[in-house]
This record gives structure tokens, sequence and C-alpha cells, in this order.
């Protein structure tokens, strides 16, 4: 299983969760977890996705999502979970 940690920090406005989830249902990556939360009108998400059944590469996914958050005028940033649990273990 092949998961990714999506991160996307911005003003809060209608449709954030809704356009980030309908991408990520379009490219067939399962949404595992999610957290969210508006602080002082600042919009932070945090999602845990698993990717293995999507026929698109993570690179793709990464650089479309990036590419969303830039339209809609926010910060995503885009990890591997594999490689954020071996940062952890060093």
């Amino acid at each position: 299983m092949e998961k990714i940690v999506v991160v996307v920090v911005g003003t809060d406005r209608v449709g954030i969760i809704a356009r980030f989830s309908g991408h990520l249902f379009a490219h067939n990556i399962n949404i595992e977890d999610v957290q969210q939360k508006v602080m002082d009108g600042i919009f932070v998400m945090t999602l845990l996705a698993d990717i293995s059944q999507s026929s698109s590469s993570p690179a793709l996914v990464r650089r479309e999502l990036e590419e969303l958050g830039r339209e809609m005028g926010l910060k995503v940033m885009v990890h591997s979970e594999a490689v954020l649990k071996a940062m952890h273990r060093v």
C-alpha cells in the first residue's frame, strides 16, 4: 500500500475540501484520514490518502494537487508517508 500525506494551508473559503477530495476521487485515490481546522480565518487540512489503486503516478498527483492549490491561492505540500516515517526513524 502506498500512501501520501497532503497538507493544505491558506485563507478559508467555501469548497476547499470538496475540490481536493473530488480531485483525489477522480484519480481513484482513497482518503483514509482527514483533519481540518479553521484558525482565525486560516484553513488547515491534513489528509492521509492511499494511492495504491490509482493509475496516476505519485509525481503527477503531487503536481496536480500543487497546481490546484495555486489556482485556489493555497499552499499545498504532498509527502510520501514512507519518507516521513523513515525521517522519524533516523
